[in-house]
């Protein structure tokens, strides 16, 4: 039998994925030449009989490969085998634990549980086990669906009698109990947890406060750096609006705001809002809060707030910020707050009609990000309950008119922005100045080609690409006589690149520096990639290597402190080069700039529910883009802005990118959905602004579903409880929860907070290679880009325990950001508290050692990825290429994929297993996977999916999901999958009722399993190889499969061409 990875010739394989067998059937049936099989047999050879011609041959060849490939990939398989003394205390172990389970009275809720939640149909498949077998999957169907329509809207959201007290769905008794303590302990729940701290403000007014806030206020206006201020803040286009907004803000639930760059709205509407309230003496009763997308800007906007009421930030003051881990509150009453998006979703699960808040602001909404988009949903709804609560919409000019048509048509406002005039160029323009013209590569214009800028595009980019190849001719035209036919030639040759020509983007500076006045010139690239590139070409000429210029690279790949550098004015005579990615079009703001030149592309993730799969490709930015883009050049005087594509393209452009919501997996936000108890995912999400596709809804319930964080009925399953709870994915939510529960909490942590938030790596421009090996020291061979993770953070806390000149070397010396550092070390506590008030844990910290047993175990540890991370899982075999040597690699749905060069394993070649488990694949130029550890058999055997034992012709062997496929005997095999069985047992009741494992106790039935688990992974595992050999098969102890014979070949899915292997 086949396990839907070997066999199949390249000419076989073209006609899907799947079982690769068809091409050994056809061949046992005589496939279509004279005597083939017995042909085959007899040349032991490998080249053909001497009595086939011409295609016979062919069709030989291919057939004879297929079937050495398909026996290269059995003879490759890992043998999974234990000692004799381990096979005997595992059978004594089962027998003593399932006696006890038979025994009545004893207690064993384990078993009990496990029996119970498991449908006569599973056969075996486990609550843990991730992708479910075929015909579980044709199942997944929401059977809730009717029996919710019949629930109200208020009954499912926002029922103003019990909306704090409305169980779930249908959680079972265990996730009830839970929530039954959360209620009992509310006032623990305030204490504890900080974020919460801010909310839980009973509003009443309070005759004595606002008295003292209206003379506070007063006694501003005789000092003198709130004077200073507020001469400036009366320069802003948005002061002159000032009555005009209290006005509307007052008189109506909701008002959209909308204002160009630098109009001041952020800083000044909320204020507006507070000195109003303060002087009609209701300060008391004035809590404003303002959402940012970003932390740097919540933080930064609250700064300048202060400063302009002359006050320091929080210390309960007017104004402060909140932000996850860091919070700097101002008093309770009367009073502004500037946070995250994310702060306020976290609020609604505890308090679902915000009701401290008397005026919710929501900043920059046209960004459209998930969060805010969800909000958005959650606030229209919320309206309908508190006619009280006044929401501002703040957004810029391009699509303020949507926003108020989802709000039932409520008023708007537009305030001017305070800019200097930009002057605009397009790319006709731009070479025409400069007289460039391209090299001399493929001169066909992009629409002879049938070129269509982006791979996969959507339909609605199909239509705009073809409305832009039969424009083209008409558009040539009307360059004549305007232009030169230097100019107009090389605008075609332009067209024709699909790259943003770097060449052309130095030419240009060139022309400013040598040209134009005094001003920073500002330069918006796509990616890394190109930010690198264009910094080289600068870098190799004479002129731009001069104390007359300072080239500042920003990227979030590049170290901090030298980004600081991009805020700071050169000294007279030094021109200043920016070269950033759209960070710089928002989130941060370069005061100096005169000069922008967007390169008119920018990096979009899309998400691709056909085959479930992210992809990542430069597309034309959105007239938005470009307009915030002119925006930077006009700050403090007249600028110029050059855009790098033609009028023909700038009118064809969208009015503002797709949102968020539309082109994102979403299974983390339907986890929120459901944590907020906002009822049906799909129904919710329908109510959205711009909903996702219907596929993209049903692909990540169903994605929940096999993670079994939802079960069939779309409720939350204990487990998807405590994965709603984590702020982070599901699947790094449930590697958390692993850790935790298998004693090796402290490294997994640092794993999760990197997954999350980002590596601690930085690469230094010009010294990437370097970076690389800097990197390889520290993953120390353990072949995993989860553990040169753990060993840098651990690295690091070692330097600090020294002294900073300690750690500040040891950053420098291993190109590591201590500031992301310190961010890893804040969510690792965040964390450990998450899991100590949930009863995984019992300690808050990370590294205390009842939580830590197991935590020098490596093996271990990649056990637990495997165990968060499945079924993100990849097959390994060499690559015999002269030209690529390393190996190949595989997925199930994808075929050939590649390790992404980031990565420790990019360019490794010796391996002891052939199994990866990775954290992310996208898309790009290839299928890339991003951050990959080498994992064991019995670590995909205990802590991945269905294991099923069988014999493949007369072979026997234990797969998991039928497709990672093991050489066992049989008796062995029947072991691990009834040890499988009671660790899923033990982890089930473990997640329904959360409680620290007692690893002081070995005679307790926990301790017992667990600690036979851990043994088997970590003593019973050899490197793999070619053949038989060791307990886990392959070559035995300490050969790598990747260096075996040319015979002992791994083939697997193998869609590329091998023309190159022999």
């Amino acid at each position: 039998m086949s396990y839907g990875y070997g066999g199949g010739g390249r000419r076989g394989r073209r006609g899907g994925r799947g079982h690769r067998d068809s091409s050994g059937e056809r061949w046992g049936r005589g496939g279509g030449s004279r005597g083939q099989s017995s042909d085959m047999d007899q040349d032991a050879g490998g080249r053909h009989p001497s009595h086939l011609k011409g295609r016979e041959i062919g069709l030989w060849y291919a057939r004879y490969g297929a079937v050495r490939k398909k026996q290269a990939d059995r003879r490759s398989r890992a043998v999974v085998q234990m000692d004799e003394s381990r096979e005997q205390h595992i059978t004594e172990l089962l027998n003593s634990v399932q006696s006890d389970q038979r025994e009545p009275g004893r207690g064993s809720r384990g078993a009990v549980a496990s029996d119970s939640w498991r449908p006569a149909t599973s056969k075996g498949h486990c609550f843990f086990d991730g992708d479910e077998p075929e015909e579980r999957k044709v199942k997944t169907e929401f059977r809730s669906e009717d029996e919710e329509r019949e629930k109200s809207e208020s009954q499912r959201f926002f029922s103003a009698a019990n909306v704090k007290d409305e169980p779930p769905d249908s959680w079972d008794e265990g996730v009830q109990q839970q929530e039954e303590s959360e209620k009992d302990d509310k006032e623990k729940v305030r204490v504890r947890d900080k974020d919460l701290e801010f909310l839980f403000q009973e509003v009443v007014r309070d005759n004595s406060l606002d008295e003292w806030l209206k003379k506070d206020l007063q006694s501003k206006k005789s000092d003198r750096k709130y004077k200073e201020m507020l001469t400036f803040r009366e320069k802003l286009p948005s002061y002159s609006k000032k009555e005009e907004l209290v006005r509307l803000i007052n008189s109506n639930q909701v008002l959209v705001v909308s204002g160009e760059t630098g109009c001041g709205k952020t800083t000044q509407v909320t204020q507006f809002i507070l000195d109003d309230h303060i002087n009609r003496g209701l300060g008391s009763v004035c809590r404003v809060i303002c959402t940012q997308p970003r932390r740097i800007s919540a933080i930064s906007v609250a700064e300048r707030v202060a400063a302009e009421r002359a006050e320091s930030v929080g210390n309960r003051n007017s104004c402060g910020y909140q932000i996850r881990l860091q919070s700097r509150l101002p008093r309770r009453q009367g009073s502004i707050l500037y946070c995250t998006t994310g702060i306020i979703l976290q609020w609604l699960r505890s308090d679902p009609l915000l009701s401290s808040v008397s005026h919710l602001v929501l900043d920059e909404i046209h960004e459209r990000n998930l969060q805010s988009d969800v909000l958005l949903t959650i606030v229209k709804d919320l309206l309908n309950v508190r006619d009280d609560l006044k929401v501002i919409l703040m957004s810029a000019t391009l699509n303020a008119e949507k926003f108020s048509k989802y709000f039932d048509r409520c008023p708007m406002i537009h305030i001017p922005g305070l800019t200097f005039p930009v002057e605009e160029f397009l790319v006709e323009d731009v070479v025409e100045l400069t007289r460039y013209h391209p090299r001399n590569k493929d001169s066909r214009p992009a629409w002879k080609k049938g070129f269509r800028q982006g791979r996969n595009s959507r339909p609605e980019k199909e239509e705009k690409e073809a409305e832009y190849k039969e424009s083209w001719p008409c558009y040539l035209r009307t360059l004549q006589g305007r232009y030169s036919d230097d100019t107009i030639s090389a605008v075609e040759m332009l067209d024709g690149d699909e790259k943003i020509d770097l060449d052309l983007i130095v030419s240009l500076i060139r022309h400013i520096v040598l040209n134009e006045e005094e001003g920073a010139i500002l330069v918006f690239l796509p990616g890394w990639d190109n930010i690198s590139s264009l910094n080289d070409l600068l870098m190799a000429q004479q002129m731009f290597r001069s104390d007359r210029f300072v080239i500042i690279p920003l990227h979030s790949l590049m170290p901090t402190v030298n980004q600081t550098q991009v805020f700071k004015k050169p000294p007279p005579g030094v021109k200043k080069i920016v070269i950033a990615t759209n960070i710089a079009e928002t989130s941060i703001t370069i005061d100096d700039v005169v000069y922008v030149i967007d390169g008119g592309k920018i990096k979009e993730t899309h998400f691709d529910t056909n085959n479930n799969i992210s992809t990542m490709a430069e597309e034309w930015v959105s007239l938005a883009n470009a307009k915030q883009r002119k925006g930077r050049a006009g700050r403090v005087r007249p600028g110029k802005c050059y855009h790098l594509y033609n009028s023909l393209r700038a009118s064809l452009m969208d009015a503002y990118q797709l949102p968020e919501i539309m082109r994102t997996p979403l299974e983390e936000l339907c986890l929120q959905i459901k944590i907020l108890k906002l009822g049906s995912i799909a129904r919710f999400l329908e109510k959205a602004l711009d909903p996702p596709t219907e596929k993209g809804v049903s692909l990540a319930i169903k994605n929940l579903t096999d993670l079994n964080a939802l079960d069939h009925a779309e409720n939350l399953t204990p487990l998807g409880f405590h994965l709603a709870r984590l702020p982070v994915s599901p699947h790094i939510g449930k590697l958390i929860l692993f850790g935790a529960l298998l004693g090796c909490l402290d490294p997994v942590l640092t794993i999760a907070a990197a997954l999350s938030f980002k590596d601690p790596f930085f690469i230094p421009m010009g010294k990437e290679k370097v970076a690389d090996m800097r990197r390889k020291t520290l993953s120390r061979n353990s072949k995993s880009d989860h553990l040169t993770i753990v060993n840098a953070f651990q690295g690091w806390e070692e330097a600090k325990q020294r002294g900073p000149r300690c750690e500040k070397d040891f950053c420098w010396d291993n190109f590591l950001s201590a500031n992301t550092l310190q961010m890893l070390h804040n969510m690792k506590g965040q964390f450990a508290e998450h899991l100590m008030h949930a009863g995984f844990v019992s300690s808050p910290d990370p590294k205390d050692s009842m939580s830590n047993v197991n935590s020098d175990n490596e093996k271990l540890i990649k056990a637990v990825i495997v165990a968060g991370l499945y079924p993100k899982v990849a097959k390994i075999r060499p690559s015999y290429s002269k030209k690529r040597p390393g190996v190949k690699v595989y997925t199930q749905a994808d075929g050939k994929v590649c390790i992404h060069p980031k990565s420790v394993n990019s360019e490794e070649t010796e391996f002891n297993y052939t199994w990866l488990i990775y954290h992310l694949k996208m898309r790009t130029s290839s299928i890339f996977l991003y951050d990959c550890t080498e994992v064991s058999p019995f670590s995909l055997l205990f802590f991945g999916g269905d294991i099923t034992i069988q014999k493949d012709e007369g072979e026997e062997t234990v797969a998991v999901d039928e497709w990672i496929v093991f050489r066992s005997p049989a008796r062995i095999a029947h072991l691990v999958k009834s040890l499988k069985k009671e660790l899923d047992s033990l982890l089930e009741e473990k997640i329904r009722n959360p409680a620290p494992v007692d690893w002081q106790n070995r005679q307790s039935k926990d301790c017992a399993v667990i600690t036979a688990i851990i043994d088997l992974i970590t003593t019973q595992e050899k490197s793999t190889g070619g053949g038989g050999g060791g307990p886990s098969g392959g070559g035995g102890p300490g050969r790598a499969w990747g260096s075996a014979p040319r015979g002992q070949r791994s083939y697997f899915n193998d869609d590329d061409d091998d023309d190159d292997d022999e």
